[in-house]
């Protein structure tokens, strides 16, 4: 049989499971997940290796309308990811369309790549209340397939896998067969340490958080991680830090563990908490933390 190989994105709002649809894809954790909306901000590149095929998944930022220097960011990293892929998965919460959903569709209608529509967290609603979610979704898009999944509990993820090679073009794979994704392991550990953030801290706290790991020693028995989590005011210092460093603590344990899993080897990580005012809007920051 021919090797089909292709790019494709998983796009939708904030908070449609994005970011959890590509980790059971891959059978892997590659992209961080909370129950808050935007906490994807770099698109972030899968490798699913099947059989005579390769497909390398795009999850990406929510489409939302933000203000300030790093949503515009995000904005741009998801819009720029409907352009020059082979087909595209419309990520989109079981109920009827909202006008994000509409904004959306709309920007698809300038693509000529395949479509397949996603209605998500099926296992969260009855079955007959997603045959008027679907019907309603078809009068706006000429959807190459329709099919509901849950990402969270695996239902439909490979099906979808089969639907995405059948569309795919036959060509060369992108990457080795050994590689899950092309991030850098800088990059992951402090993903897997801001996730902790966006977890454990609330309010605006987690959105105002930028990690950088600036010390990554790899020895005989033990990995050595020193990264700075930057913050915008003293006040979220503070928050971070925790009383008598609680909450610091909290963050690096949990995040330890999952990193010394990707990594397959025992973590010594050194957290810090340093104060980078207005970042979020300010240009040569985001440069400098990496959007």
């Amino acid at each position: 049989m021919a090797f089909t190989s292709g790019f494709v994105s998983i796009i939708g709002r904030p908070n449609t499971g994005k970011s959890t649809l590509l980790n059971a894809l891959l059978g892997e954790k590659i992209s961080i997940v909370s129950k808050r909306a935007q906490t994807t901000r770099n698109v972030i590149k899968g490798v699913k290796n099947i059989t005579d095929g390769q497909i390398v998944f795009l999850d990406t930022p929510g489409i939302h309308k933000g203000r300030g220097a790093l949503s515009s960011f995000m904005m741009r990293e998801a819009m720029n990811s409907i352009k020059d892929v082979d087909a595209l998965v419309l990520l989109v919460e079981s109920v009827l369309p909202v006008q994000g959903d509409l904004s959306i569709i709309k920007a698809l209608k300038s693509t000529r790549c395949p479509v397949i529509l996603c209605p998500n967290k099926i296992d969260t609603i009855r079955r007959d209340d997603i045959l008027p979610v679907i019907d309603a979704y078809k009068l706006l898009y000429p959807f190459h397939h329709v099919l509901p999944i849950s990402a969270l509990k695996g239902i439909g993820v490979e099906l979808l896998v089969s639907m995405l090679k059948e569309v795919l073009p036959e060509g060369p794979p992108y990457f080795p067969a050994d590689m899950v994704t092309d991030q850098p392991e800088r990059f992951m550990v402090s993903e897997m340490v801001r996730e902790k953030v966006f977890r454990l801290t609330r309010q605006e706290i987690p959105y105002s958080t930028a990690v950088m790991v600036e010390e990554f020693r790899e020895g005989r028995k033990l990995i050595s991680i020193r990264a700075v989590i930057n913050v915008e005011r003293d006040s979220q210092k503070g928050i971070i830090i925790g009383k008598q460093g609680a909450m610091l603590k909290k963050i690096g344990t949990q995040a330890r563990k999952e990193i010394e899993r990707f990594l397959g080897a025992k973590v010594f990580l050194d957290l810090f908490v340093r104060v980078k005012k207005d970042w979020t809007g300010n240009e040569r920051s985001l440069r400098e933390f990496g959007y």
